[in-house]
């Protein structure tokens, strides 16, 4: 197929935009092409590869990002809409192996993963979800994670991480609360 100077393809290749964000907490400036999508960006531009591309049409959520604290399907979303944003991905969590999220470390007590596809857009979607402090039931967090597609895991282990994730968070992180937060939980 060739292009000719009238298709749309033709029309837009050399339209690009100045676009400023914060991601992951640093202020980005980048000159990017207006087509560019927000995963494309995060991963090409920025070397941030945990943001995964699975369908690129928004149905398996593995793109998912936090914009302004809540989920969006960065696979569908344009660089250019981003622009005075914050942009979080799992990098933003913890690069210390040695000094994990709570989020992290329950997900890796849990065995809330296996191949790692789905994992850091589960994180963050965790992240989102536990931000009220509220707890929640298997169900309620089953419903939660429902946007993201988990082809290994039958995502018990993942609503087991979640709500892990929400005890150490309600507890003050790692180490959590112990035997007093079982002991109020009727365990």
């Amino acid at each position: 197929m060739t292009t000719t100077e009238n298709s749309p393809e033709a029309r837009y290749a050399g339209d690009t935009r100045t676009v400023t964000l914060r991601v992951n907490g640093q202020e980005v400036t980048r000159e990017v092409p207006t087509r560019t999508t927000l995963a494309d960006f995060l991963r090409d531009d920025l070397d941030l590869v945990s943001v995964h591309l699975g369908c690129e049409h928004g149905v398996c959520g593995c793109c998912t990002v936090l914009l302004d604290g809540g989920s969006v399907r960065s696979c569908l979303m344009l660089a250019v809409q981003a622009q005075g944003h914050e942009i979080e991905t799992v990098e933003s969590l913890s690069a210390d192996q040695n000094n994990l999220h709570p989020i992290q470390e329950a997900f890796a007590e849990e065995q809330g993963l296996q191949c790692g596809f789905c994992t850091p857009a589960m994180v963050l979607r965790t992240k989102e979800i536990l931000a009220d402090g509220q707890e929640r039931t298997d169900d309620e967090v089953r419903h939660e994670i429902s946007g993201i597609l988990c082809r290994c895991t039958g995502y018990q282990n993942i609503i087991n991480a979640v709500q892990n994730a929400g005890r150490k968070l309600r507890c003050g992180g790692a180490g959590g609360c112990g035997s007093a937060h079982d002991e109020a939980k009727g365990a």
